[in-house]
């Protein structure tokens, strides 16, 4: 059975249609604001990090197209270390998804681990579109009375950008992750850059090693979704056994 290697995080993106999820990716991965609406089937997308001479790895999964696949999304609830709901603050129902999306979360993981109590979710809320002035249908106040206190939650402009880098910065925090993977804190860099330069980490020679000091990222182009059958099996092992993880071999 597959287990999880060590300092590899999954990150599942959940919420109606047209809140903005992929564009808030998009600014995760270092991308621009795309103003042209494209209904998401799945996206997965890997970004890499060189951090304290120490390699991450943040795998990105929007779920949008599993919507109205109950039994694919469940899975990909059970695979998901970190969570990001979203919804739009002009839609009172993409907010009242997000309730029950972190209730079905909630429960997911409760009886895959059986827990002795119930688990917090390790969840960040972002509501988006703050720059639309107009037409707002959810107040902070709600968002708070509705999931409670201790939710965390950021009110977002993917468009400006406002919210993100304290969003981005909770996920890294709930997920154990350096704060230096949050896009604010590290230099973005092309594939070929950041496996040269982990080329001159291992050898610690040269100027390579030496450049490594500042933290930096790539995205990798390559990136698949792992089979289903492979994440079926890693459920199946994180359910049996508590073992520490292996280390990861990220390229």
């Amino acid at each position: 059975l597959i287990s999880k290697p060590r300092n590899c995080h999954r990150v599942v993106v959940l919420g109606a249609p047209k809140v903005g999820k992929t564009n808030i990716l998009r600014r995760f991965l270092g991308r621009e604001f795309e103003e042209n609406y494209e209904p998401t089937t799945e996206d997965f997308h890997r970004k890499l990090f060189h951090i304290g001479g120490e390699a991450f790895q943040m795998d990105l999964l929007d779920a949008a197209g599993e919507r109205n696949y109950p039994a694919k999304r469940r899975l990909s609830i059970l695979t998901g270390d970190i969570f990001l709901l979203v919804f739009s603050l002009d839609d009172r129902d993409s907010f009242d998804e997000v309730r029950e999306l972190l209730d079905e979360i909630r429960a997911a993981k409760a009886k895959l681990l059986k827990p002795k109590y119930c688990p917090r979710v390790p969840a960040v809320i972002c509501g988006n579109k703050a720059d639309l002035r107009a037409g707002r249908a959810v107040s902070c106040a709600q968002v708070t009375d509705a999931l409670g206190e201790d939710v965390t939650f950021f009110e977002t402009s993917a468009k400006h950008g406002d919210g993100l880098d304290g969003a981005f910065r909770a996920l890294a925090s709930l997920g154990g992750l350096p704060d230096e993977t949050s896009p604010s804190r590290h230099q973005l860099v092309s594939i070929v850059t950041y496996q040269s330069l982990c080329v001159g980490q291992r050898g610690r020679t040269g100027s390579r090693a030496r450049g490594l000091r500042a933290p930096c990222a790539a995205v990798d182009p390559l990136a698949r979704r792992p089979s289903f059958s492979s994440d079926l099996r890693m459920v199946l092992r994180s359910s049996t056994e508590h073992k520490k993880p292996e280390r990861c071999q990220i390229q």
